[in-house]
């Protein structure tokens, strides 16, 4: 076998392996999802959708799911994969920043659904606080998880 070279986030970032699709969701999914469809964004869509939050608002992975149904007219967007590729756009954009790029994604904006930080974005938890309070975002500890107080005030509308 061929010592193949690693893809680089950006390059993941660009593939769609077929993505977007829109799936029946199954009787096993239905406990956890309901019943109807489910929208699977391509990797670039999910970023899409991160890089028109403005300086100042956030977005939750509710409201990318959100987004992607209605897009794709289907019942829910895929939990999972709006998960991984919002993962893949933060680290894409870091590859970029290190390249000297100054226009890249604002994965910081993006929280987990409850307004929770994500210490699985580029330098962790620490990095993320830090990018969110230079813009005037006010965050909380309780344990050992990070919020943005009073997240859903500074929801983006798209």
């Amino acid at each position: 076998m061929k010592n193949q070279k690693k893809k680089t986030w950006s390059e993941k970032l660009k593939e769609s392996h077929g993505l977007p699709k829109v799936a029946k969701i199954t009787d096993k999914m239905s406990k956890r999802w309901g019943r109807g469809t489910v929208a699977i964004p391509a990797p670039i869509e999910v970023n899409e959708i991160m890089r028109k939050v403005p300086k100042g608002k956030i977005i939750t992975i509710n409201e990318i799911r959100k987004i992607v149904a209605k897009k794709h007219k289907a019942t829910i967007g895929c939990p999972i994969t709006c998960g991984i590729f919002a993962w893949i756009s933060a680290n894409a954009a870091e590859e970029e920043r290190k390249l000297g790029k100054k226009d890249i994604t604002p994965y910081w904006r993006t929280l987990k659904s409850d307004g929770t930080l994500n210490e699985k974005y580029p330098g962790g938890l620490e990095n993320q606080k830090k990018l969110l309070e230079k813009e005037e975002h006010k965050i909380i500890q309780k344990g050992k998880r990070y919020f943005v107080f009073d997240y859903q005030k500074s929801l983006v509308k798209i």
